[in-house]
This record gives C-alpha cells, structure tokens and sequence, in this order.
C-alpha cells in the first residue's frame, strides 16, 4: 500500500517519463509512468521535490553522476530493506546474479526471494536493481522492462551494445 500525503511530481527521462514521489524529507517512489500507475488522490502534485532527485537523474543520464545522493525511504518488509540496501553496494557499471545478491546479505537459499524482493524495489535508477542479472549473465525481470533495463546497463557501460542490432 502506497504511503498516504505524499508529494509528486514527474520529470522526463531518456527511458520515458518518471513519477517521483515522496514526503518532506526523503524519496519514497520512483514510477515509470509508462505504466499504470494513478498517485492516490491524497499525494500532492508539487512542481519540485524538496531534495535534488530531477538533478541528480539528468546528471546520471548525462553520466555525469554515478552515485546518487538522496534521502531515500523506501517502504517494506525487513527483508526486502536488506535486499534493496545490498542494490545500492552494487557499483556503477557492474552487475551481479541473483544468487550473488542473494550470498551479500547472508543467504544463498534465498535467490527466489531476493529476486521477488528486487522486482519490488520502489526506488529504480536510484537503488540499481537493473544491476542484477540471470545466472547464466542474461537479462532477467525489470519492472521498467527490459529494454529499459538494457539501456540503463549500456549507458552505465555494463552492457556492451550488440553490434548487430547497430544501424550505424
């Protein structure tokens, strides 16, 4: 359940529109408006939250920033805030496994529920969850899809484009 009085807002990004919500203090939501998503009617629209997350995201897809400093937070289980802090150790323009993910925060028998957990992450771009990957080193599950996924990675130089689909 989405928190209640919240501020939004949307900016636009090279991945689509994003709807960026949150309170006062801190960043709660990051949508891809792409998707279904209606704000409840008691979130506020706002034409700029209070901290610098708009800055940050141009800066980050001008790869200017590779780390984002915002007051995030995010809402779930105790689990699932173990999950999403172990995203955000993963450095820029690395990925890992499920089962990598999974062994970080103490639990290699957890790789389903890690990767449930990750497909719940509130906060993407900010806390990378488009950083892990199958396995096998293929691309699995993102909630943007995954050819935002593919293009978050690419810019990040995570992903080497692949030269057949080039038109250049």
């Amino acid at each position: 359940m989405p928190a209640q009085n919240l501020l939004y807002t949307t900016t636009t990004s090279p991945v689509g529109e994003l709807l960026l919500a949150g309170d006062d203090h801190s960043l709660k939501y990051i949508h891809f408006a792409s998707h279904a998503f209606n704000p409840p009617t008691d979130w506020h629209p706002i034409d700029a939250l209070p901290y610098p997350v708009v800055e940050q995201l141009t800066a980050y897809f001008a790869e200017d920033l590779r780390q984002f400093d915002l007051p995030l937070d995010p809402e779930g289980t105790t689990f699932q805030l173990e999950v999403w802090a172990a995203l955000e150790e993963i450095p820029y323009g690395e990925t890992i496994s499920y089962l990598e993910l999974a062994r970080r925060i103490g639990n290699p028998d957890s790789v389903r529920a890690v990767g449930l957990a990750n497909g719940k992450n509130p906060l993407s771009i900010v806390v990378p969850c488009h950083r892990v990957i199958g396995n096998d080193g293929s691309l699995v599950g993102y909630g943007g899809g995954l050819p935002i996924k593919e293009a978050l990675l690419e810019l990040e130089g995570a992903l080497q484009p692949d030269p057949q689909l080039s038109l250049f």
